[in-house]
């Protein structure tokens, strides 16, 4: 049977790979999206003395997941007055990077309501404008620059928009572990820990391969064995360096998989319970490795060779390593009754990404 793995970005990867920007954003305009933190940290400065001219245009007030009640006006106003740049800079976490893929597609009119109206019926379409993008990722976690996915969100609807187009796969990526080193331990263990996700859904998945299992199996070991450490040691950019290619495993992993249960599991939580994403799409693990376990000989091979064990023990490992880190692992620690639990995870087992799981809800436990 044939396997097909495809990813079509540029990967510059290691401690101040920063300074390649200008060859590998090519020739042409730019403009820089990042975070408001970006300036004191003076990475927007370092970005300006980078590209001089170049750097036309500059967002600096994403904020954490990109919502449509920012995104409108940003959106607009960046089509108005970024045209001439060729080019997107996405310096951040996953929401800059997000929000990056959805300002580069630009639409007939211009209008913000016009890409939400396309975006909300769910089918592929071919922008008639878009920009090139690299992303340099400040956190180790998302796997956004490897992957063409961004996720928008409407907390006023309750709702969440997915973005995935041929033109939102960044042009390239780079990963600079140096970069991440100012960043606080909460947000280090939840993108961490949003990686781990990756990895372990790319496994569970009907979409799975040998080479996309090759990634992830790596990255799980190393997450396993780095974040802990890295969480107690944030300075160390030895640490750092191996979280960041940890991540970026999990992103190439997850990338030709696409998510599964746990992530249709966290997007409820974080629109109607307020998790940060990480934590949202990582509590469950436990849970959804035990529904995984005995639905495909295949996949129980695959899980075998990340946790050395059977499902027991495995679940066990997984519960205690992210009680490590002090984030529990049962709905019941968010404030969630069990019944809610349910209901909550009957419907994502519905929801696009939970049809990509192996499992089936008539396994569903929460002892």
């Amino acid at each position: 049977m044939m396997q097909r793995f495809h990813n079509p970005v540029a990967i510059h990867f290691g401690a101040g790979s920063l300074q390649h920007l200008p060859q590998v954003m090519g020739p042409g305009q730019a403009a820089l999206v990042t975070f408001p933190e970006a300036r004191a940290l003076g990475l927007v400065a370092e970005v300006e003395q980078l590209l001089g001219d170049r750097l036309s245009y500059v967002i600096d007030n994403v904020q954490p997941n990109p919502d449509v009640a920012e995104l409108g006006a940003m959106y607009e106003q960046f089509w108005r007055h970024g045209q001439a740049c060729e080019t997107i800079v996405a310096l951040g976490g996953g929401s800059v990077i997000d929000t990056a893929k959805a300002l580069l597609v630009g639409t007939a009119s211009g209008s913000f309501q016009e890409l939400l109206a396309l975006l909300a019926d769910a089918g592929p379409f071919a922008p008639p404008m878009a920009k090139k993008l690299v992303a340099i990722p400040t956190t180790a976690g998302t796997g956004s620059e490897v992957t063409p996915w961004a996720t928008i969100w409407d907390a006023g609807q309750q709702k969440k928009y997915s973005l995935h187009l041929d033109c939102t796969w960044p042009k390239a990526a780079i990963v600079d572990p140096a970069l991440m080193l100012s960043l606080p331990g909460k947000t280090t263990v939840s993108t961490g820990l949003d990686a781990l996700s990756h990895a372990l859904e790319s496994i569970w998945n009907v979409n799975a391969n040998p080479i996309s299992d090759t990634y992830a199996v790596s990255a799980i070991h190393d997450i396993l064995a780095c974040l802990p450490a890295l969480a107690a040691d944030l300075g160390n950019l030895s640490l750092r360096s191996a979280m960041a290619l940890a991540a970026l495993k999990a992103g190439l992993a997850f990338s030709n998989t696409k998510t599964a249960l746990a992530h249709s599991i966290s997007y409820e939580m974080t629109l109607r319970h307020g998790l940060p994403h990480g934590i949202a799409c990582s509590f469950t693990l436990p849970m959804v490795l035990r529904m995984a376990w005995g639905a495909d000989p295949s996949r129980d091979a695959v899980l075998q060779r990340v946790f050395g064990a059977g499902p027991e023990a495995a679940e066990r490992q997984l519960r205690q390593f992210l009680l490590q880190l002090e984030v529990g692992s049962r709905f019941s620690d968010y404030g969630v009754t069990t019944e809610e639990a349910q209901q909550m995870v009957r419907r994502a087992m519905d929801g696009a990404r939970g049809k990509n799981f192996i499992g089936k809800d008539d396994t569903l436990v929460f002892a």
